[in-house]
């Protein structure tokens, strides 16, 4: 026997041995649910995804089995197997009305989102645009906030944080927060907002200390550190601006 025969003998054991053990028996980077969280969506075959939606197969195969069984059914084509009908899907023993119903609402919104436009991300390259998305979150506190803007290297929002919600005219700030949620976003640009209840627009000693550390935090993680804007009602200062950074 040839190594290939002998690795496609081990292939059909394990498909086979698969087939006979519930998902939850199986390896936990086998399961659909892990491979997903562990891999990304990416990494899971059509079937294992549609294992996902159904969540259990029958008592004689599991809901990866059952799934490629339907596909091959509709020729492994999504857009075929979308084009079933309930009535037809519960033909294959294993899928109930409920089970048929997920699959079909699961081809509708993909056929969906081919229609959708994607979604035109905030362009955050200039204080006046701070400004102007942050003001209305903030012309009627009493109490100063201070908030984190992550994006691309396009300046293009990817997030925003509030970090934190203080008293009338301070609010304590951990650098340490505002870097780990720049971490979890991917971001590449980091800009922080904050605001002035007393309308007083003149950055405290503080304001530029916390700008100081935030820029060689920056440095160090090798984010680039756009601006710290303060925000008053109808006004607002730039670091950037006034040549700060």
């Amino acid at each position: 026997m040839t190594k290939q025969d002998k690795k496609g003998n081990q292939n059909s054991t394990l498909s086979t041995l698969h087939s006979k053990l519930n998902i939850t028996q199986w390896a936990e980077a086998d399961r659909p649910r892990e491979k997903l969280r562990d891999l990304g969506p990416e990494a899971l075959s059509d079937a294992e995804l549609l294992a996902i939606l159904i969540g259990s197969g029958s008592t004689k195969e599991t809901a990866v089995e059952l799934m490629k069984r339907v596909l091959n059914g509709c020729q492994n084509n999504l857009n075929t197997l979308g084009k079933k009908t309930i009535r037809e899907l519960c033909e294959y023993n294993g899928i109930g009305e409920a089970k048929a119903i997920t699959i079909l609402a699961a081809c509708e919104l993909g056929k969906r989102r081919q229609l959708e436009k994607a979604e035109e991300r905030k362009d955050m390259g200039s204080p006046t645009a701070i400004y102007q998305l942050m003001h209305p979150l903030m012309q009627d506190l009493d109490v100063e906030e201070f908030w984190a803007l992550y994006t691309n290297q396009h300046h293009r929002l990817i997030k925003k944080v509030r970090i934190s919600h203080g008293g009338i005219t301070e609010t304590a700030v951990d650098i340490r927060i505002i870097m780990r949620e720049a971490v979890l976003a991917n971001c590449t640009v980091l800009a922080v907002c904050h605001n002035h209840p007393s309308g007083n627009l003149t950055p405290s000693k503080a304001d530029t200390e916390l700008t100081r550390n935030l820029r060689r935090a920056c440095e160090v993680m090798r984010i680039h550190f756009l601006d710290h804007v303060i925000v008053t009602d109808g006004h607002y200062f730039s670091y950037h601006e006034r040549g700060m950074l």
